[in-house]
């Protein structure tokens, strides 16, 4: 099978179920709204994701532990295979005075994308991310999420659509069948190296039912991204969780560097 035809039936068969079926709420691991750009075939990128909830919850609820003054680290080492293939691997951390640093969890993300030479409007990838979550930091152990990803820059302004539908393969939300989380991202290019935008998180609940709001997770990042060469990524930014089951205030900063092997 072609590669061009190969991709075009998992991105629209990715695309249908996603939007026919009803996961798991924002996690405070990796804080991120995917764009269509990959890492370049026969690259590597290596990064860092720190998050410090500075309000968050203050008790074990369900088994898991309180997130407030938790601090998660997280590894994430993405490699390109070919212009339209990545494959990216996790290691989640968390650490917190009086638990030590915690192994959270790894997780294994395939991504593919529409080549850039087919020249279409808009640029468009799907990401399937399967992996595992210890039991005292997740109710659901292990999960998939399933990421179409929709993004355009014109001029200096950008957006990315990620509607985002997350399941759990086994723990206590396994019946609940996908979850609708969409994340979206606006900015605006200051400068050649300053980038400002707003990210928005949410987590609505089953896809063919949704939560009453007070139950839902909605969380709302002004950000800034700095441009200071191909090779970096730097990204970070306040967030403000808006509902009651959102964690109120998280800190987030991405370090990443792309490697040529």
């Amino acid at each position: 099978m072609r590669p061009r035809f190969a991709l075009s039936i998992l991105i629209c068969s990715g695309t249908i179920a996603a939007l026919a079926l009803p996961s798991s709420a924002q996690d405070n691991y990796e804080i991120q709204v995917y764009g269509y750009d990959q890492v370049e075939p026969h690259h590597t990128m290596v990064e860092l994701h720190s998050n410090f909830t500075i309000d968050g919850s203050k008790t074990v609820q369900d088994g898991m532990l309180p997130t407030n003054h938790a601090e998660h680290e997280t590894i994430e080492i993405t490699h390109g295979f070919t212009d339209w293939f990545e494959t990216g691997f996790y290691i989640f951390t968390s650490v917190k005075n009086g638990q030590g640093w915690d192994w959270v969890g790894d997780h294994i993300r395939p991504r593919f994308r529409i080549p850039k030479k087919w020249k279409w409007p808009v640029g468009l990838s799907l990401s399937n991310e399967v992996g595992y979550q210890r039991r005292k930091f997740s109710t659901d152990t292990w999960t998939w999420e399933m990421r179409p990803i929709i993004d355009k820059q014109s001029g200096p302004w950008y957006w990315s659509f990620n509607p985002t539908f997350d399941k759990s393969l086994h723990g206590a939300t396994a019946n609940q069948g996908f979850v609708f989380s969409p994340n979206v991202k606006f900015s605006y290019d200051f400068t050649k190296k300053i980038t400002g935008g707003i990210e928005y998180y949410g987590s609505v609940g089953p896809a063919t039912d949704f939560l009453p709001t007070g139950q839902q997770q909605h969380q709302i990042f002004p950000a800034i991204d700095l441009n200071l060469s191909p090779k970096w990524e730097v990204n970070f930014g306040l967030g403000v969780g808006v509902t009651h089951s959102t964690d109120h205030l998280i800190a987030k900063m991405i370090l990443g560097y792309r490697f040529d092997f």
